[in-house]
């Protein structure tokens, strides 16, 4: 199998695995007992929690570990409009499933909803955020790099419109963190481990001070009084080492990214278009159209190859996806899109052989469909 779907998850870097191994056997203890284990489960918690928080650069602030992104987006969402007076919400129509379906939760609660559109490059228009952001605002929610085509949003920019209005900002960083530089400017970000090569189960919301969200989980507030439940040190730990390793390893990364972008683009050709910008971009997302293409069968025809046709949280729903049709794409389009993502662990030549054996399949397909 070769593994071309970073975007739903990443593989487990050795390193995580290393960090998080004592945590799982021996060292089991409850992170919040007063024992001297907890206490040692405690204070290896608090070195992971520094490792992300150096990851996501924002400086100051607090971060509570979640249970995952859409927890995290949850909570700053919902928990931003129960400690505002302020009942509207600007985010875009490309967002994750977590912040849509939050959203479409609140607007049932009396919350005015402003989904901003994007252009065929999948980029949002700052005049439009601009007329949409006003004093009524309480939060505008977007996301660094799609998830689905890998389109960077002006977040510093939505972030100061945002603060012109004495609105909040959220940032979705999921697919960013680790991969491109998180912007000055938001109040919330909302981070994930198994998006960075750690465990899965694991993520976090940074809060800059003043403000946090009102809990959405109640119980005990073990997590900087804000957040209830016990924590796992074997995730916090491999998330943390995942994040120094992301750090640490940046630069690299992206050229590696750069190097197996410029090869599968080669290895296609140009019979195949991408969806979205090409600049705007993080370069480890490749989102390809052929006209004709019946890109589930290309799935089905290519079962050696882990690859998508868009977010794996939305994969079992059959609808085209709404990022590509929010670009403009007939369903007949969005249903000839595939989505490739790769990164740290993949190799040019594997990448290479499976960018040839897609080829070679949608051949066939427009073959037998002349």
């Amino acid at each position: 199998m070769i593994y071309l779907d970073y975007q739903a998850t990443t593989p487990l870097a050795p390193e995580a695995v290393a960090a998080m191994t004592p945590w799982i056997a021996d060292r089991f203890t409850n992170p919040h007992s007063p024992s001297r284990w907890g206490r040692e489960a405690d204070a290896a918690i608090a070195i992971a929690r520094r490792h992300v928080e150096r990851a996501i650069g924002a400086g100051g602030g607090k971060l509570a570990f979640t249970s995952g992104a859409t927890e995290a987006l949850n909570w700053a969402i919902k928990g931003t409009f129960e400690r505002s007076p302020r009942r509207k919400l600007v985010t875009i129509a490309t967002e994750h499933a977590a912040v849509l379906d939050t959203a479409e939760w609140l607007a049932g609660q009396g919350v005015e909803v402003i989904r901003l559109p994007v252009g065929r490059d999948g980029l949002v228009d700052l005049a439009q955020a601009e007329a949409a952001i006003d004093d009524n605002t309480a939060l505008v929610a977007a996301m660094l790099v799609n998830n689905e085509i890998g389109v960077i949003q002006p977040i510093a920019e939505l972030a100061r419109l945002a603060k012109a209005n004495g609105a909040l900002m959220l940032c979705d960083a999921v697919q960013g963190l680790g991969r491109v530089a998180i912007p000055p400017g938001p109040d919330l970000i909302a981070v994930s481990a198994h998006k960075i090569h750690g465990p899965k189960g694991v993520g976090a919301l940074w809060m800059r001070d003043g403000c946090e969200p009102t809990p959405l989980l109640h119980g005990g507030g073990q997590e900087q009084g804000l957040r209830s439940g016990t924590l796992s040190p074997a995730l916090c730990v491999g998330f943390g080492a995942a994040a120094k390793l992301a750090t640490e390893r940046r630069e690299a990364d992206a050229q590696h990214i750069e190097n197996l972008w410029t090869a599968a683009r080669n290895a296609f050709g140009p019979d195949w278009q991408l969806n979205g910008s090409a600049d705007a971009r993080y370069h480890g997302n490749l989102n390809l159209r052929r006209d004709g293409l019946d890109a589930a069968r290309l799935l089905s025809d290519c079962r050696d190859i882990a690859f998508s046709l868009g977010s794996a949280c939305a994969s079992g729903s059959g609808r085209p996806s709404h990022v590509l049709r929010a670009l403009g794409l007939s369903d007949r389009q969005a249903r000839s899109s595939i989505r490739l993502g790769f990164g740290r662990y993949t190799s040019e030549a594997e990448l290479v052989t499976a960018c040839e054996h897609l080829r070679a399949s949608a051949d066939a397909q427009a073959r037998f469909a002349a």
